[in-house]
């Protein structure tokens, strides 16, 4: 049997007026207008805890959103053992089987729980409808999609056989369970996570954010209402931490499939290291842990394209992509016209900046206060650096957490902001000399130690390509001409390497074959009958 091909899913414009914006508008309404209490879901249980903490909505800290119970150190254990449980049975449906199940939870997607999974994350993550469409909705449907199609590729990948013996592969998944940690910033890795290794035969602990645990909460409801079995993917809430501790000390463990900083993925890998001797393999791990992404323009690139790829790589979703445009460098040929365009469209941006519960909203407020904070201290230090503040710099936490939309200049290449990763709505702009474009080549690669994802602007083919030939290092996804944000699975598979992650590819075959231990068969169809080979005559 085959797959249906897929395809990506087409993203809905919500324009004024339409049936759609108006849908989604009551059933965001419906969200706000209540306090959801969201259990843990382990094997066949809703759990709660007791202990419980609060999802607060980041651009309304009065709006509470969901009681959400977390996990005990007890629940974690459950959890593991629930997928345990699963794991032999789940491991032996037939590859078509497990299939059905997530392209009927893409369609669900696709149709009656948009809404919802729209809903919850405008309102959690404080996204706009936009950019909750082409994340919550429409990227993890792709993902759903494509990740089926990925995994029949693999399995159709078989070896050759000579005459007299078969050869195949079984594709089996890994030999113990799967711990995804996910992030706050997108719905769709959140999904993925946990499902990828799904589709293939794992069976899952999965630990979202608390700060996107609605959403998880509806991704779960989701899974469960296409035919997903109990066991199979366990929804803990709470200490990411904690979830690690417990199945590090777990023998079973197979792999953990992870979004987040670098610093925790350190943390994971160097937990899996002092651990070893406890495990009977050899965990896997896939982690991508964020960026420093650079715009790298060449004294050739046109001014007004420049500036909207700047603005809108650095800006939408409030800079919390990791791979928004963080750190830019721009020809003094160019600046003037890049700097003024630039400046008027972030100002416009700002203007757009409020409540996304308003769906012409552009920009919402970042996740929390300590982000909040992060934000606002590197913009005062810049100030009290001397270093130029071209528009923005604004923050009010009264009501939300919002930071205004900020473009820093600095005269130095090293500054602060040009190599640590802030995660929110600033940019920096170092201006160089058009005859230094050689030189700063060199700056992008070598001023941080991320490698996520990157631009190249330039008219002058053979400028931009040797560009991007000596930048391959630099960035595990880059843009020709066009803003380092918007990767879409099928169409651009997403990683990086040095301090950014293991490079897996999120969106592709890489990532799939990550999720299986693969056994060789022959079969001998007439074995032979005397121990002598020909030689001996």
């Amino acid at each position: 049997m085959t797959v249906p091909t897929p395809s990506n899913e087409p993203i809905r414009s919500y324009l004024p007026g339409s049936a759609e914006r108006d849908s989604l508008a009551a059933k965001v309404a419906e969200m706000a207008a209540q306090t959801a209490e969201l259990p843990m879901r382990i094997g066949t249980d809703d759990v709660r805890s007791g202990e419980t903490f609060t999802q607060l909505s980041p651009h309304r800290h009065d709006l509470k959103l969901a009681e959400v119970h977390g996990a005990r150190r007890q629940d974690i254990v459950a959890a593991i053992e629930a997928a345990e449980a699963a794991r032999p049975d789940w491991s032996r449906w037939s590859f078509t089987d497990r299939a059905a199940v997530f392209l009927r939870a893409a369609d669900l997607l696709a149709g009656p729980w948009r809404d919802a999974i729209n809903a919850a994350t405008i309102l959690g993550q404080s996204k706009s409808v936009h950019q909750a469409e082409i994340d919550a909705a429409c990227e993890l449907i792709d993902f759903l999609r494509y990740n089926v199609q990925f995994a029949q590729e693999l399995l159709e990948d078989q070896p050759y056989s000579p005459a007299g013996m078969w050869n195949r592969m079984e594709h089996r998944p890994l030999d113990g369970f799967i711990l995804a940690v996910t992030p706050f910033n997108f719905t769709a890795i959140a999904g993925n996570l946990p499902t990828a290794p799904a589709i293939v035969g794992n069976t899952v602990v999965w630990k979202p954010s608390e700060k996107q645990a609605l959403a998880a909460h509806v991704t779960m409801q989701v899974l469960r209402q296409a035919g997903l079995p109990d066991g199979v993917i366990n929804l803990v809430h709470g200490d990411g931490a904690l979830a690690v501790e417990v199945a590090t000390e777990d023998p079973r463990l197979g792999g953990i499939h992870f979004t987040g900083s670098h610093a925790v993925l350190r943390s994971v890998m160097k937990r899996v290291g002092q651990q070893i001797d406890v495990f009977r393999g050899f965990p896997r791990i896939v982690g991508e842990a964020g960026g420093k992404d650079f715009v790298l323009a060449h004294p050739s690139s046109v001014p007004d394209e420049l500036a909207v790829g700047l603005a809108r790589g650095a800006f939408e979703y409030q800079g919390q992509k990791c791979s928004a445009a963080s750190r830019a460098y721009i020809p003094r040929s160019l600046w003037p016209q890049v700097r003024d365009r630039l400046a008027d469209i972030t100002t416009e941006m700002a203007g757009s900046m409020g409540d996304v519960g308003d769906l012409g909203t552009f920009m919402g407020a970042v996740i929390d206060g300590g982000s909040f904070a992060r934000q606002r201290d590197a913009i005062e230090q810049a100030r009290t650096n001397n270093v130029e503040v071209l528009v923005g710099g604004g923050t009010d936490d009264s009501v939300g957490w919002f930071v205004e939309p900020t473009v820093l200049v600095t005269d130095d290449p090293h500054y602060d902001t040009m190599a640590r990763e802030l995660f929110g709505p600033v940019l920096t702009a170092f201006v160089y000399d058009d005859a230094d474009w050689e030189a700063t080549i060199d700056l992008v690669d070598t001023t941080s130690d991320y490698a996520l994802t990157g631009a190249v602007w330039s008219q002058d083919r053979t400028a931009g390509y040797a560009a991007l030939d000596r930048l391959r290092d630099a960035a595990g996804n880059v843009y020709y001409n066009d803003k380092p944000t918007g990767s879409v699975v099928g169409q651009q598979p997403f990683g990086g390497a040095r301090s950014s992650g293991t490079n897996d590819k999120a969106g592709s075959k890489l990532n799939m074959v990550r999720w299986i231990s693969a056994r060789a068969i022959k079969e001998t169809f007439d074995p032979p009958r005397d121990w002598r080979y020909p030689h001996q005559g």
